[in-house]
């Protein structure tokens, strides 16, 4: 039903609203807003609104940024206006509702209101902050039966997100990505990198950003979840190929104090037979926070140990923060220079924290990574200290800019960026720190090396990052959030996800070995595999510079050993099979790992499951997330036969099974008469 349904007014009494028609879309005039409609691909339309003077657009995300061709149409009584790309048509009536329509009827619309009473926030809403600057809400009608699903990396045991208030802001463990994929048919970008939340309640959905020069959103739709994803990347972009070695194994401890530790961990790894692709160097390596250079009194030849990992065929991934310390060499010349984040008083907005000279803490600031002179000077300390020599992996570690409390309040709500105030911009903070280096790598011709971040944004997955879920706990419930946190980052197009197996904090509490190989089968599944944590019984105690314990695989014990090496064989096998998952990524955008639903949406028991996932089209995985569990029920979906990697027992789609899951055993299935099935990938000697 439409407004004009509920309007006992004919147009005759309705102030006149004018249209204004381009080839790509209408805008029309209303006494208070102004409001563009356009078409921005096939299957795409962009939504922007605003009062008063029209600012400009934050396109940081994009990667169309022009519109294309549409079909547009206002009614003979000029009581309401069409904007149609491809299968999608925008509706926006003369008092200005909107609705989105597909083949099959209305994919997402704004609520019916009555203009002659006062407004109740009904649709779009501007209000005003104390400093002048205004924010931005758009209300959307909520459906019974819709399911949602994105926004990023929230750990709140959720696949379907329905039902939910999720926070926009960047945190470590909780990356905010405003996008999702409605089962309506639809999904959905708001591009504002504003601090804010989104409302995803019964009674309506509501975008709030509390601070945007504009409201901003795009619609796409798709006959299926990939078709949707697909869309997306086409405004956003699309992935590279995954380097060749990044699918392997990567081990990490936090930290490895000194060259010696690192290079004797990787002589050790690689005289076991163990597979092995990359080394990380954690944070306190370097002279001072914010020179980017070696302690070389702990790492004495870092050219020579580059060297030496490669021979053997194992990258080093070294972590590079965006912070910088009043005490770097740099500082002065960065702050002449106005490449800091600055204070509302124009002063460089600085938060206590460790570096190496001073372990109880000293004012850090943050490099402006929102401007582009800013980005240069990062990408040249990071090639001429690490590039050069052969580093071809990089850790962008705590780009929320986040690392406490008090920090994340300051570059949120008392901080200006190059792009605009911090409650404007902060939450793409991510996107700048990963372009700097993508861009820095693509103008020496480098595709080989790999980004890891700690948070992200829209787009960040066409610079080559891989995000991880941050510093999280050591425990069953972190592991088990871990499922919809990462399907969520699927869904919300950024492709390369890992966890640090075990968790990041602690390794005391009894029954860990077995929590450590649960995780580890979780984590085999996925397109990075990586070992990270710090193991030290009381690591808040012992402070930042506390080194952990031992976390190589071989340090849980011998039952757990074997168990984690059968898995690495098992992920070698497996790594053809995860590159041509992968390649459909970059070409189409589908995402490697996915919840059942996305291939299975008009399987109603596939849409209710949310703590099994497929790896690719063809392998079924089931994790054990729960201490002393020896089974687990495991739903096949329909419309295929599926053969247990154990048994080799082939079953109908459609079944509910109950499966043994001893310690060793991750329940896996592969669709029968697939290419996974046939070529026997998951040989007897590659399994755990």
């Amino acid at each position: 039903m439409t407004a004009a349904d509920h309007d006992p007014l004919d147009s005759e009494q309705v102030p006149d609203m004018a249209f204004s028609v381009r080839s790509t879309g209408i805008t029309l005039h209303l006494p208070a807003e102004t409001i563009h409609i356009d078409a921005w691909g096939d299957g795409t339309i962009r939504v922007r609104a605003f009062v008063g003077e029209e600012p400009m657009p934050i396109e940081e995300g994009l990667v169309v940024h022009q519109p294309s061709a549409a079909v547009v149409a206002v009614a003979p009584d000029g009581s309401s206006a069409t904007v149609t790309a491809g299968p999608l048509t925008a509706l926006i009536e003369r008092h200005g509702r909107m609705s989105f329509s597909g083949p099959d009827g209305v994919l997402t619309e704004e609520p019916w209101f009555d203009f002659r009473e006062p407004p109740l926030r009904a649709h779009r809403y501007y209000p005003r902050n104390p400093d002048g600057s205004r924010g931005s809400e758009l209300t959307l009608r909520a459906f019974d039966n819709e399911r949602l699903y994105g926004l990023g990396q929230h750990t709140i045991g959720r696949l379907d997100l329905k039902g939910s208030v999720i926070d926009l802001l960047q945190r470590n463990s909780q990356i905010a990505v405003p996008v999702i994929v409605s089962s309506r048919g639809y999904g959905m970008l708001w591009n504002s990198p504003s601090v804010g939340r989104v409302e995803l309640a019964a009674n309506h959905t509501r975008w709030v950003a509390h601070e945007a020069r504009q409201l901003d959103y795009f619609i796409y739709s798709g006959g299926t979840p990939a078709e949707i994803l697909g869309r997306y990347h086409a405004l956003t972009g699309f992935p590279p190929p995954i380097p060749h070695w990044a699918t392997g194994y990567w081990q990490s401890n936090s930290f490895y104090p000194d060259q010696e530790t690192l290079v004797s961990v990787v002589r050790e790894h690689l005289s076991r037979g163990l597979p092995l692709a990359a080394m990380f160097v954690d944070y306190m390596h370097w002279t001072r926070l914010g020179e980017w250079e070696w302690d070389t009194e702990k790492w004495p030849d870092p050219q020579g140990m580059v060297a030496e990992l490669r021979e053997a065929g194992v990258h080093l991934m070294v972590a590079v923060w965006p912070h910088v310390s009043p005490r770097s060499k740099h500082y002065p010349s960065l702050l002449e220079r106005g490449l800091l984040v600055r204070s509302t008083d124009g002063s460089p907005a600085v938060f206590s924290f460790a570096d190496r000279e001073l372990p109880g803490g000293v004012d850090v600031a943050l490099l402006d990574l929102t401007n582009p002179d800013a980005r240069t000077f990062y990408w040249e300390r990071i090639e001429e200290n690490y590039h050069r020599i052969g580093v071809r992996a990089f850790w962008l570690d705590a780009s929320e800019p986040e690392l406490t409390a008090e920090a994340g309040r300051l570059f949120e709500d008392e901080s200006t960026y190059s792009l605009g105030h911090g409650t404007e911009v902060s939450s793409l903070f991510a996107l700048e720190d990963a372009r700097a280096v993508r861009e820095g790598l693509d103008s020496v011709g480098d595709t080989e090396s790999m980004l890891l971040v700690r948070s992200g944004w829209a787009g960040i997955q066409r610079y080559g990052a891989a995000v991880w879920s941050g510093d999280i706990q050591s425990t069953w419930e972190s592991l088990r959030l871990q499922v919809s946190a990462g399907l969520n980052v699927m869904a919300s197009g950024i492709p390369w996800w890992t966890s640090d197996i075990g968790g990041f904090f602690g390794a005391e509490e009894e029954g860990f070995d077995e929590l450590l190989v649960r995780w580890f089968q979780f984590a085999t599944f996925w397109p990075v595999v990586r070992m990270h944590g710090n193991r030290h019984p009381d690591f808040f105690h012992a402070g930042i510079f506390s080194a952990g314990g031992p976390n190589e695989i071989w340090a849980f014990g011998d039952r757990g050993y074997e168990i984690m090496r059968g898995l690495l064989a098992m992920r070698e096998s497996l790594r053809p099979y995860v590159h041509s998952t992968l390649e459909l990524t970059s070409t189409l955008g589908i995402p490697p790992v996915r919840p059942l639903w996305f291939d299975h949406d008009g399987d109603p028991r596939a849409v209710s499951v949310d703590d099994q996932f497929m790896f690719g089209p063809d392998l079924l995985v089931a994790p054990v997330l729960a201490p002393g569990v020896e089974g687990r029920s495991v739903y096949l979906p329909h419309g295929r036969r599926w053969r247990s990697v154990w048994t080799q027992q082939v079953h109908e789609g459609g079944e509910v099974l109950d499966v043994a899951a001893p310690l060793h055993i991750v329940p896996l299935f592969v669709a029968e008469g697939s290419g996974l099935d046939r070529d026997g990938v998951l040989r007897p000697d590659s399994r755990d």
